[in-house]
């Protein structure tokens, strides 16, 4: 755990690849089923709250999970929160010719950004809640996202997960990196898994739902998994 990289090195490895994230088609091509996810969790949303008018975007990157709820509910207005200020203004160049309402940047970690409570009827978490560390920040963390919901509002999440059980995790790890490799190569496997020992701390779906339990969401869903991604669903 100590080794792992600190929240400025993950924010200078984001701030050197925004081109890579700026495209819906390949921008996450080494996320497994990342299409589907995408297309599911948005469209969650939407049959959750198809009233919606406040989004919350947390790692918004350069705005690829903004822009698909953007093409389901139209004029949202959209909060975008990042480490990386280049991810940030591109992804403010993106969506706001999307939207006739406010899109408002805000450069800073998840767990000590200053957001409003009870105000956002959606909150996407997109490739993100992996970077949390130890426990307390997992518990914070779920905690502040279901207080920033309004009641009714939904917590949209789509990430790399591991297993409870420790063979299956490991078994999991040599299914991704037999993908990595058909994509495109040992090499690129080896360095998307070098980076992911470096930077990630992911947790199983049971561990984060029990967390989202104890937070207090009254629903939880899960809505797609394959291997070690999947997308689910808290419900306020």
């Amino acid at each position: 755990m100590n080794n792992k990289s600190t929240v400025d090195e993950i924010r200078e490895r984001f701030d050197n690849d925004v081109e890579r994230f700026s495209s819906i088609d390949t921008g996450q091509v080494s996320t497994i089923d990342a299409q589907i996810s995408l297309e599911i969790i948005t469209e969650s949303a939407k049959r959750i709250v198809p009233g919606a008018n406040r989004l919350l975007d947390v790692g918004c990157g350069a705005g690829n999970y903004t822009l698909k709820m953007l093409s389901k509910i139209q004029n949202l207005e959209c909060t975008l929160l990042d480490l990386s200020k280049p991810m940030l203004d591109k992804a403010h160049e993106r969506v706001t010719p999307a939207t006739a309402n406010v899109v408002k940047t805000l450069q800073s970690d998840v767990r000590t950004a200053q957001l409003p409570e009870d105000y956002f009827d959606i909150i996407l978490a997109g490739a993100v809640l992996h970077h949390l560390r130890d426990d307390n920040d997992w518990e914070y963390v779920f905690n502040k996202l279901y207080k920033l919901l309004k009641n009714n509002g939904c917590l949209m999440i789509s990430d790399l997960v591991t297993q409870d059980s420790a063979v299956l995790t490991n078994y999991t790890w040599e299914c991704y990196e037999n993908y990595l490799n058909k994509i495109a190569g040992k090499e690129y496997a080896r360095k998307v898994l070098a980076y992911v020992e470096k930077e990630d701390t992911p947790r199983s779906i049971n561990y984060q739902m029990e967390l989202m339990k104890k937070a207090g969401f009254r629903n939880i869903e899960i809505l797609h998994k394959n291997v070690c991604f999947a997308a689910f669903a808290g419900i306020k």
